[in-house]
């Protein structure tokens, strides 16, 4: 029986290769924000899975997670020093265009809130919730790189406004199940 080829023993010493074969620390700040990008991926899987994710908000959802694995093998090729590499899948804007409306939608067809909504009420709403604060963490693993190194700027204005996104499609799903806001009271 050979090796299988779901391991390969060289990450074993804490590095792995980028696109293009460059080894990096598993810990570095590139594969913190794309591997940020992969646990939100994840995340929205589980929320796609619900039952009472509606059908409109799962088939978003799975474009946008094409759109992150797309986002994240741009964050997973290394940008040569003093060089300004674009995403090629968010040139133009047409994605981010595609959220925001997506948000319209969601916001024309849910109640008008006026108070801070805490996370919660039904199962799917919730999981949107956390897929937002990982999408939050995201951006700030993101932001950090930028500090660093290169990053195109509409990697940070999409993943800021998927935050929005998933935050007004948790308020839709809890509404969509006549649950309540739970709302913060001081």
């Amino acid at each position: 029986m050979g090796k299988s080829n779901l391991y390969t023993r060289t990450g074993d010493c804490g590095t792995t290769s980028l696109v293009g074969g460059e080894r990096v620390k598993k810990n570095s700040l590139r594969l913190e924000a794309y591997g940020t990008l992969d646990e939100l991926s994840s995340n929205l899987g589980l929320l796609i899975s619900d039952p009472a994710c509606v059908a409109e908000v799962g088939e978003e959802l799975r474009q946008v997670q094409n759109e992150l694995f797309n986002i994240g093998s741009y964050l997973a090729t290394a940008v040569p020093a003093g060089e300004e590499t674009s995403c090629a899948s968010l040139v133009g804007g047409e994605k981010i265009q595609q959220l925001e409306g997506w948000i319209d939608a969601l916001d024309e067809q849910t109640p008008k809130i006026r108070a801070f909504v805490l996370p919660g009420g039904s199962e799917a709403a919730s999981r949107a919730h956390v897929c937002r604060v990982v999408c939050r963490r995201a951006e700030r693993r993101i932001l950090d790189l930028a500090e660093a190194e290169y990053v195109d700027p509409a990697v940070i204005r999409y993943v800021n406004r998927l935050s929005d996104y998933l935050f007004i499609a948790a308020r839709y799903l809890n509404f969509m199940q006549g649950m309540e806001e739970i709302v913060w009271k001081k």
